[in-house]
């Protein structure tokens, strides 16, 4: 091949991982060597640009074909083989490993490709049901990395072992197996590509098991990755949308916003874009933007991204306690990955609980406690020690809810989650009124309005903002303003008597009135209804 200009400049603009202009340069030369079709197939997927990929490494492959170079077809091969199973192709990712194996076969020797397949065997495993195949597979995939020198191979081989040990539900195994392939990355050694595919493997390998104090580093450290590659266009979604969900966590919910508005369109990230709307209709929700967050979780569902739970709580939140619940039974009638399963089974203690299902809330608290136990996580025992004061509330047990919720309060505090924090404040509001200590309670509620204020929330757990009445309150309100009495209004809501009695205290002590009337009055002052 002539190496003209155009093809140094290309090469130049690679190393400068100036991906955009590498691209570009790339496409103006026909006849490229191997070494350029794979800078070129690089740059194209940094960019994005997959389809383009796709075909750039097929010429990769004829070339290395057509020159008897079976290490070097089966390489091109694998590289197919393992995107196209990546973005769901699965029959063609399956035809391309197949070949790439075919080859190593005819080639006979110890090469980087051959031990590169252990890694596809450990995820065809893996699909299988097999996860002590899976791991040992990966194993051997390292320990032939180091042998024939490619950092490539043994940091993704490691972050696909430390994948698959969270799944088997062995954390601290897994934890330490993504430690050691970030390791690998930080020593600079491994591929631009592989880097992208590293970094994301390990931040969601770690959310899937709410390690957030290493989500947080490893997203920091692949955020400044990014800034240095100003043209990037992929791998970018997926920090991003993780970087956002700790800004959310830790109450930095403008700038949360801002970094998903930086997330890439569908056509090139359509989870990173699915996921996206999500998390923003969630910040939607929780401002009290109903119909934005209406919106954004119709988008999450066309993308492929499931909207629940979020939807369930924007049922709750709009005062359909009916379509909540069902929406949330349904989803804890399905099976997800822990991180998820977390999410869904505290929304089913806030929405079962509101709804008076108290058995239906202190089984998913359970669940919410063997995954604590299982993940080991400060963020999973806060959501469970929440769920306990939630489900100790409905089940008039108020010292016990106020016990558990002075737990999750310490660890909410520790994680510095602000909004979880003024939802704990209230519940421990809530607990000490009903053991009458109404001046504890009177505190609490000021220091969460306090919070919630910084936040510019919109307290889910009323129907206003800053409103001090739970969704099922503001319904015993509404029979009340009717003239129900508290057998009529029991009757209605399926509640005992007696629960009816003492929502009917906590509306007269939370709006600080004294009578049914005084508090009717109230309520159609300020809107409630």
């Amino acid at each position: 091949m002539e190496t003209g200009a155009s093809v140094a400049e290309a090469r130049s603009a690679h190393d400068a991982r100036a991906w955009s202009r590498a691209y570009d340069l790339y496409a103006t030369v026909a006849d490229l060597d191997a070494d350029d079709l794979d800078r070129y197939a690089v740059s194209a997927m940094m960019v994005g640009r997959m389809e383009e990929y796709f075909a750039i490494r097929e010429r990769a492959y004829e070339h290395h074909l057509a020159r008897r170079e079976l290490v070097g077809a089966a390489g091109a091969a694998l590289w197919i083989g393992i995107q196209r199973m990546v973005t769901g192709d699965v029959g063609a990712g399956g035809g391309w490993l197949a070949r790439a194996a075919r080859h190593v076969e005819e080639d006979g020797t110890d090469s980087v490709p051959a031990a590169f397949l252990k890694v596809s065997a450990s995820l065809e495993a893996a699909g299988a049901g097999d996860l002590d195949r899976a791991t040992a597979l990966t194993q051997e995939a390292v320990a032939a990395g180091r042998r024939l020198g490619s950092p490539d191979l043994v940091g993704l081989a490691l972050h696909q072992e430390g994948l698959l040990l969270l799944e088997a539900g062995r954390p601290a195994e897994g934890l330490a197996r993504l430690d050691e392939a970030m390791v690998e990355l930080a020593g600079g050694a491994l591929s631009p590509m592989v880097t992208g595919i590293v970094y994301c493997g390990a931040i969601t390998g770690c959310w899937t098991v709410y390690e957030l104090r290493r989500a947080e580093e490893w997203t920091a450290a692949m955020a400044r990755w990014c800034a240095e590659q100003p043209e990037l266009g992929n791998f970018t979604g997926e920090c991003r949308v993780r970087r956002a969900e700790i800004e959310q966590l830790h109450g930095a919910w403008s700038e949360a916003r801002a970094v998903l508005d930086l997330v890439g369109t569908a056509d090139v990230d359509p989870w990173a874009a699915g996921w996206a709307a999500y998390v923003r209709g969630g910040l939607d929700r929780l401002q009290g933007r109903y119909d934005a967050a209406e919106e954004e979780y119709a988008a999450a569902g066309r993308l492929g991204c499931d909207p629940q739970p979020g939807l369930a709580l924007l049922r709750l939140a709009q005062g359909s306690l009916q379509a909540a619940a069902a929406m949330v039974r349904r989803c804890l009638a399905e099976s997800q990955d822990d991180a998820k399963r977390v999410e869904v089974a505290f929304a089913a203690v806030e929405i079962l609980a509101t709804a008076g299902d108290t058995a239906g809330a202190a089984a998913a608290t359970e669940e919410l406690g063997r995954l604590a136990e299982k993940c080991r996580a400060p963020v999973v025992a806060a959501f469970h020690a929440q769920g306990r004061a939630i489900v100790g509330l409905a089940d008039a047990r108020p010292e016990l809810a106020l016990t558990a919720a002075r737990t999750a309060l310490r660890q909410w505090v520790e994680l510095r989650a602000p909004y979880q924090e003024a939802r704990t404040r209230l519940l421990i509001a809530d607990a000490c009124r009903e053991l009458g200590d109404v001046e504890s309670a009177d505190r609490e509620v000021a220091a969460a309005r306090g919070l919630l204020d910084e936040l510019g929330a919109f307290d889910s757990t009323s129907g206003q903002p800053d409103g001090p009445l739970s969704p099922r309150e503001l319904e015993v309100l509404r029979l009340v303003s009717t003239g129900a009495t508290n057998r009529a209004i029991a009757d209605q809501l399926v509640l005992s008597e007696r629960t009816v009695d003492r929502h009917v205290s906590n509306i007269l002590g939370k709006l600080g009135v004294s009578s049914r009337a005084a508090a009717t009055a109230y309520a159609f002052e300020r809107g409630l209804f």
